[in-house]
């Protein structure tokens, strides 16, 4: 048998001129590339198998492709040595951002699901889909008691990623290059609504794009359950404790007097 059929010696041509194309100014790695193209050969001549042979084209012409598209020669600038040009040919794959200006949306993490799946069970209606509710009228004061259950019989937001207007920044502020020169500021326009959100609390884009969420969250809670929101049940809590502290206070006090007054007379 030859040394090479038809198929291998086509294959080998094909990795011989990706091999000039890819490292064409670089003379010791393109001969270094080219001899070690000559071992394999000589190898396939110690085989002598009909299968090394098929196997072998195609591993050379998946190298050649991988050569034309994605091996990139760096060049230094002649007028400028700390910069360095990259020689792109006609069979550069270029990639493009449309995963970083596009993203995914995020997996419904499962407290989400629970939600909307006790929501449609109890045939609510997510009020992120809803029309915005009369927030005008007054909000009378409810005992602590009282908004602590009211509070928790509230229907909470949910976001759909369909009315979710994302878009990523260049990061401002202290903190480098790892904020100055990376798209990790995340804002996001609630369409329904009109609501921005604008986050830049970490390094990393995902977790932001998490914190962002969150953020938005907690506005439409306070949107569609006035006074009875996340953030004003901490509130009332915090208000509810003082109140306690207070009264505990004045009844030591009173009790203090009373001792008093039993001692003078």
């Amino acid at each position: 048998m030859s040394l090479l059929n038809g198929a291998a010696r086509s294959a080998y041509r094909q990795l011989y001129r990706a091999s000039r194309a890819t490292f064409g100014g670089d003379e010791p790695v393109l001969l270094a590339f080219r001899n070690k193209m000559r071992e394999d050969v000589s190898a396939l001549k110690v085989a002598d198998s009909p299968n090394a042979l098929s196997e072998y084209a195609e591993n050379t012409i998946s190298i050649a492709q991988f050569l034309r598209k994605n091996i990139i020669q760096g060049v230094r600038d002649t007028e400028d040595e700390e910069r360095w040009r990259l020689r792109l040919t006609k069979d550069t794959e270029l990639g493009d951002n449309d995963s970083i200006k596009a993203p995914p949306p995020l997996p419904e993490s499962s407290r989400q699901a629970r939600r909307r799946a006790r929501a449609e069970k109890d045939g609510q209606q997510n009020p992120v889909d809803a029309a915005l509710p009369n927030t005008k009228e007054p909000q009378r004061r409810m005992n602590f008691s009282v908004l602590k259950k009211v509070h928790k019989q509230r229907i909470i937001p949910q976001l759909n990623e369909a009315d979710l207007e994302e878009a990523f920044v260049r990061g401002r502020g202290p903190g480098g290059q790892a904020i100055n020169k990376t798209e990790s500021n995340v804002q996001l326009l609630h369409k329904p609504t009109g609501i921005r959100i604008e986050c830049q609390y970490t390094r990393s884009l995902e977790q932001n794009r998490k914190l962002a969420r969150r953020a938005l969250l907690e506005k439409l809670d306070q949107l569609y359950n006035p006074g009875l929101s996340k953030e004003n049940f901490k509130q009332a809590r915090q208000q509810e404790r003082e109140r306690r502290k207070r009264k505990k206070q004045k009844k030591k006090a009173k009790a203090q007097e009373e001792q008093q007054d039993a001692s003078d007379d």
